[in-house]
């Protein structure tokens, strides 16, 4: 894991090699945590070719423990094709949700999967939660930045697609500000359709009632 400290901040970004190095978002001063990995090429073609109306779309939540289930019974709903990239897609799907939800000491998860072909937020934020892990299957990655005065970031980054990200949010309780914000890449116009895994802690499944539905 390495710790990429921004010259103007002290905030820091942790690069990580593996899974585990996530867990460094628990690090003091750790705007956010990235795994730095590769697609398989094979998968990557395949969900790039996927017909953009049958690539998988939700927002339920559940627990950590049924991601792997809900996952396939939306790629059943969405027509997504059965074949072995699809099956890779659910394990990941699943797996980054045991992750997140170990992270969070969470036992529910607020589990999106956007199909995006317009700006779906094109403005830097920082998000109201406590946390939120992003991940790009399909197109333009998540970029971010630092933002002072509430200025619009000097240095953008582009997440590369199949980075599984998890950032900070306003509801953390460490202070001051870290300064981190990011935003979805703007596509509009550009023919680009974004397949996008978020998932959020959930305190009280019970307050979220309405956001519930599987596609």
């Amino acid at each position: 894991m390495v710790l990429m400290h921004d010259t103007l901040d002290s905030a820091a970004i942790a690069m990580a090699n593996s899974p585990e190095g996530l867990s460094a978002i628990h690090s003091p001063g750790c705007a956010a945590a990235i795994w730095s990995r590769r697609p398989l090429t094979s998968f990557q073609s395949w969900i790039d070719r996927v017909d953009p109306d049958r690539l998988p779309k939700t927002r339920t939540i559940l627990r950590s423990e049924e991601v792997r289930l809900a996952a396939t019974h939306v790629c059943e709903l969405c027509g997504t094709p059965n074949c072995e990239e699809r099956t890779r897609l659910i394990d990941d799907v699943s797996a980054l949700a045991d992750i997140f939800a170990s992270l969070m000491d969470t036992s529910y998860l607020m589990l999106r999967l956007d199909v995006v072909s317009t700006n779906l937020c094109r403005k830097f934020h920082k998000d109201t939660i406590t946390a939120r892990l992003i991940c790009t299957y399909r197109g333009t990655g998540t970029q971010y930045g630092f933002s002072f005065d509430q200025a619009e970031p000097q240095l953008v980054q582009t997440a590369p697609t199949g980075t599984p990200m998890i950032f900070r949010g306003n509801r953390w309780p460490e202070h001051p500000m870290s300064g981190l914000v990011h935003r979805s890449p703007p596509i509009e116009g550009s023919g680009q359709t974004r397949l996008i895994l978020v998932l959020d802690p959930v305190t009280d499944p019970n307050e979220h009632a309405k956001e519930q539905f599987l596609h």
